[in-house]
Formats: structure tokens, sequence, C-alpha cells
């Protein structure tokens, strides 16, 4: 019997120790499963964390570029509006020279008697006039078709188009003048 007892508790040690040494086991399984969820997680928060500020800097990015295309836009707009302002000053000065020497002037009888007298008397004066006229109209022609070309590079199509279009009348406008100048001469 004792040594049946004997027996007995050294497989109850042994069973214990089996027991004891499984559960360690289980305990280390069980820890680094959750050390690996941990890591898991934090990688997981990780990645949001950077698909987050990439994000942020892809809007930052886009709002960037968009407020650029605004002013861009904004600066165009204003360029535009100064070269239509040029070209209405320009149309609106030429205008009033042309009618200085064309028909088209507001004709009273008091100027009328003066604007006879006058071409009876300075038919010399006229055809020296002519000649300054024919040159400034030829240099403010360059000078229209210059700063055409130069504000043709710097503006869209559609608004060259526009430009050309306001342009026109004043061309044709001098070239009536420099007829009426030609007539009057004569």
């Amino acid at each position: 019997t004792l040594r049946t007892e004997e027996r007995q508790r050294l497989a109850r040690e042994r069973r214990e120790e089996r027991e004891k040494q499984h559960a360690a086991k289980e305990t280390q399984i069980l820890e680094k499963e959750r050390k690996a969820k941990l890591q898991y997680e934090k990688q997981l928060e990780e990645r949001q964390r950077k698909l987050k500020e990439q994000k942020q800097k892809e809007e930052q990015r886009r709002a960037a570029v968009e407020e650029k295309r605004k002013q861009k836009i904004e600066e165009e707009k204003e360029r535009y509006e100064a070269a239509m302002h040029r070209t209405l000053e320009r149309s609106q000065r030429l205008e009033t020279r042309q009618k200085r020497w064309s028909w088209g002037g507001s004709v009273t009888p008091d100027s009328e008697s003066k604007t006879a007298s006058k071409r009876s008397t300075s038919t010399a004066n006229l055809k020296q006039t002519e000649a300054v006229m024919n040159k400034r109209l030829s240099s403010s022609a360059a000078l229209l078709n210059a700063s055409d070309r130069t504000r043709r590079s710097q503006v869209s199509p559609l608004d060259s188009s526009v430009i050309s279009r306001l342009l026109a009348p004043t061309q044709a406008s001098l070239a009536r003048s420099k007829s009426a100048a030609t007539l009057s001469a004569d």
C-alpha cells in the first residue's frame, strides 16, 4: 500500500505539473494573442491617421489650386477690363480728333461761316495738316496694332475677338476721317 500511495502521489504531482505547464502555455498564448491584437489595432489607427492626414493635405492642395485659379481668373478679368477701358478711351480720343477734321462735328451757322472762310483761305495749311494727320494716323494705327498684338498674347481667344471687334470701328472711322481730309483738301 505504501508503494501504491507513493505511485499515486507521484502521478498526482506529475499531473499537477503538466496542468501547470499547460496553464502557463495557455497564458503565453493568450498574452501573444493580446499583444498581436494590440499591435493590429495600433497599425489600424496609424493607417487611419495617415489616410486622414493625406486627405487633409489633398484638400488643402485642392483649395490652394482653386484659390490660384480664382486669382488668375480675377487677374485676367482685371487685365481685360483695363484693356477694354484703354480701348474705349483711345476710340473716344480718336473720335474727338476726327470730329475736328471731318464733317461729323456739330455745325452751327457761326461755325459754318468760320469753316467756309477757313476752307477758302487755308488750303495750303490743310495740305500741311493732312501730312501731319497722316503721320499721326499711321503712328496711331501702328500703336493700335502693336498694342493689339501684345494684348492678344495676354488674353483668351474670346476676349481677343471682342477686342478686335471693338477696334474695327475705330480703324474704319480713321479711314473715314482720312478720306474726309482728302476731300476737304481737294
